[in-house]
């Protein structure tokens, strides 16, 4: 049984650092088994982002002729600023998604008492990572193909993605021990997961939304993160200071909710399953 001390903030780094290998191991496990038997293995994970990124430029850059800022601007910036958007809300649905069976799929480790279930939901977060840094670079390839040399601002990106991994492992933590008890959890997700897609500004700039409901993004945990990857990826600016410093404390508190749910709950998991 866990002991209180087993749910307080430190705990969580102390228990990364202690498995730092085994959560390694079972990320590059997790990465290349999603690929096994496929005849171009890992490049896959390249070819995606790259056939997404020529649809949305071909669908809404010739098709609709949609511009994000400017009427003069270049065809492929609303493809660049609408993948920027979309690299950070995959990360998200990727992990939330996936994270309702992360136990259920892996029963054989509930068993062991000596594994730390724990590492689960931060091995599902980090491939994610993974996928989504494929597709940074893709998307950095076609900027320098379509506009040239990409913002010093770029090399703030893992700072950005810092609260944003914090978010989807708190999700992970949560959903996965949630899922356990409840299992029609993983239909619902599903469900707002897309709602959020379109309730996130991804398609369409903060602006366009009435000035009386912008302040309902404020309910949105990916908002901030979604214009904060354009600001430095696109435009190309350092986005508030202070605003940031709130999402990384509000995203490090829910990861923190998260990790006490999981480790509460996980004592109950055997009897679950």
């Amino acid at each position: 049984m866990k002991s209180v001390n087993s749910v307080v903030p430190t705990s969580i780094a102390s228990s990364l650092w202690s498995n730092r290998k085994l959560i390694l191991n079972l990320t590059k496990r997790e990465i290349t088994g999603r690929y096994k038997g496929s005849y171009f293995g890992i490049l896959w994970s390249f070819f995606n982002p790259i056939f997404m990124l020529v649809v949305y430029t071909f669908v809404f850059s010739f098709i609709f002729n949609a511009r994000w800022s400017v009427e003069n601007a270049s065809k492929s910036e609303f493809a660049l600023v609408l993948f920027s958007g979309l690299i950070i809300f995959n990360l998200f649905a990727e992990c939330a998604n996936k994270s309702p069976s992360i136990i259920l799929s892996n029963v054989n480790y509930v068993k062991k008492v000596i594994f730390p279930l724990e590492i689960l939901p931060v091995v599902n977060s980090l491939s994610a990572v993974f996928h989504a840094m494929i597709s940074i670079v893709v998307w950095v390839l076609f900027y320098i193909i379509e506009v040239g040399i990409p913002h010093v601002t770029i090399l703030l990106l893992p700072l950005l993605l810092l609260p944003v991994f914090l978010l989807i492992t708190g999700v992970g933590w949560l959903f996965s021990a949630v899922g356990v008890f409840l299992r029609d959890i993983g239909q619902i997700i599903t469900i707002l997961v897309t709602a959020l897609m379109f309730l996130s500004p991804i398609f369409y700039p903060i602006t366009a939304i009435p000035e009386k409901y912008r302040t309902l993004l404020n309910i949105n945990p990916l908002a901030p993160a979604i214009s904060q990857a354009r600001e430095i990826m696109y435009w190309g600016t350092i986005p508030s200071i202070s605003e940031y410093l709130i999402y990384l404390v509000s995203c490090s508190l829910f990861a923190w909710l998260g990790f006490v749910v999981f480790q509460k709950s996980r004592k109950g998991f055997a009897d679950v399953l």
